[in-house]
């Protein structure tokens, strides 16, 4: 199985790719997984030219395979105003909007205050379900505070643990190829339903 990690951190080191990490290593716990992590700081210039010349260079071709050939994808951002970044967004802008469906995928974010948290909920989760993901039910916010703890004292580390274990077994028991239903219109629906 394969697990691609989106880690959309500006700084290094970054928050981000160390929640990044710890999440890859709860869920490659539960279930096998050859782990590949795309940085998206290091295809910022990629993604730009992408989105206003309509071509993937050979480096951000990579990163979108990765990410659409995984098993399942952690996708992790710093909450900026309110929502994930716009490095983030353009990532996920180039990646083909049907490369998703039925994939599983883990959310996650850091930010300087727990107030932010919410940005899983209102932006990321309905992000990745318009694009018909399948978002493990435990996002994972980790806030400056939450860095340090250890032991019982470590709510960070038991969010971890249950998204890595939730995105394990989605994984694990996912369809070869992430079978889909066919798009059936509603009027066709309700035509049928007349006869």
């Amino acid at each position: 199985m394969k697990l691609a990690v989106i880690s959309a951190g500006l700084g290094q080191p970054s928050s981000t790719r160390l929640l990044a990490d710890r999440l890859a290593e709860a869920a490659t716990r539960q279930a096998d997984a050859t782990v590949q992590v795309i940085e998206l700081r290091e295809l910022a210039v990629d993604i730009a030219n992408n989105l206003v010349t309509g071509f993937a260079g050979a480096r951000l071709r990579a990163a979108i395979d990765a990410v659409t050939e995984a098993d399942g994808v952690i996708a992790v951002s710093p909450i900026f105003t309110a929502s994930y970044s716009g490095l983030f967004k353009s990532f996920i802008d180039v990646i083909e909007n049907t490369a998703l469906v039925g994939k599983p995928v883990l959310i996650a974010a850091t930010g300087g205050t727990a107030r932010h948290s919410l940005a899983l909920e209102h932006a990321m989760r309905p992000l990745f379900s318009y694009l018909r993901a399948v978002v493990v039910p435990t996002a994972v916010y980790a806030a400056t505070a939450d860095w340090g703890a250890d032991g019982e004292d470590d709510p960070l580390g038991a969010r971890i643990a249950r998204a890595g274990e939730e995105l394990a077994g989605l994984m694990l028991n996912r369809k070869p190829g992430g079978e889909v239903e066919e798009f059936v219109p509603f009027a066709q629906q309700l035509a049928a339903l007349e006869q």
